[in-house]
């Protein structure tokens, strides 16, 4: 029996993984609140859960995923950032 491959969730496409830690500010808000990425709505929008385990769809244009810098130190970078630089890689 073949192994079962994990569904990411249409993640991959984005550049993302399940787990991965990230953050999203509402439109008109302005605080960020710290999420981690679950998976892929419909919609296209990124099922998130917050530290109290409720989860939220938020569109990919209010969501940045942590990334380390060039010299080691954590970053934030927005999610359409890094979904166009992983697109980009697959067509070569």
């Amino acid at each position: 029996m073949a192994p079962r491959r994990e569904d990411d969730g249409g993640l991959a496409v984005l550049g993302l993984r399940r787990g991965e830690r990230a953050r999203f500010r509402r439109p008109g808000m302005g605080r960020w609140q710290g999420v981690v990425v679950e998976g892929r709505e419909r919609d296209g929008s990124l099922l998130l859960r917050d530290a109290k385990g409720a989860a939220r769809a938020i569109r990919i244009e209010h969501v940045e995923v942590a990334t380390t810098g060039p010299r080691g130190a954590r970053t934030w970078e927005p999610v359409v950032e890094r979904a166009a630089r992983t697109e980009q890689l697959r067509l070569l």
